[in-house]
């Protein structure tokens, strides 16, 4: 039996257990490692987190909690690289289990991901991932995926005394459409 994996909005009783596996106590950091590490992002108290993100989360289609065997592990979400104009958007998912990750969760949620945002913002040409050359498994699946590489901007990421690239790929939405077999 194949393990089952949704991807829904967020609702407000999804908050507590959200913050919990992302930044409780008993929370797995590993994380942050990888999510834009270099802009140092605090670890957030439980009233930091409510007071900042539940409004923005709760029943917002740029983020949906993603769902593995009944329990929450994670985020897909997506930003506006283009403020007011909202024609241009990047995504991203995070998986907080370091356990859980290399068993193909990912690949089965970013063609998820795209396809609900493609939908919910049918204006839009274009999704884009942005990473940077110290997330290996994150430039791994975007290619796996059918995003192409579409720019490299070479040593501008800073951390931990070292220099990495940030990385870009994308796909258009009629190359996604085109595609006759998901991945």
């Amino acid at each position: 039996m194949e393990d089952r994996i949704t991807l829904r909005r967020f609702v407000e009783s999804d908050l507590p257990d959200y913050w919990s596996i992302a930044f409780g106590p008993k929370a797995d950091l590993r994380w942050m490692d990888f999510n834009g590490p270099y802009f140092e992002d605090p670890v957030l108290t439980w009233e930091e987190f409510s007071a900042k993100s539940g409004k923005i989360l709760t029943d917002n289609p740029r983020y949906n909690v993603i769902i593995y065997n009944h329990r929450i592990i994670g985020v897909a979400s997506a930003a506006w690289q283009d403020g007011v104009l909202k024609k241009w958007l990047d995504f991203g998912i995070a998986i907080y289990d370091s356990n859980l990750w290399g068993k193909g969760i990912g690949r089965r949620v970013v063609p998820q991901w795209i396809d609900q945002l493609f939908e919910s913002f049918p204006e839009i040409q274009h999704l884009g991932c942005t990473t940077w050359s110290g997330n290996i498994g994150m430039m791994k699946l975007a290619v796996k995926c059918g995003l192409a590489l579409e720019g490299r901007i070479r040593k501008v990421r800073f951390w931990q005394g070292e220099f990495y690239d940030s990385v870009k790929y994308g796909v258009l939405r009629k190359e996604w459409e085109a595609k006759t077999v998901k991945v």
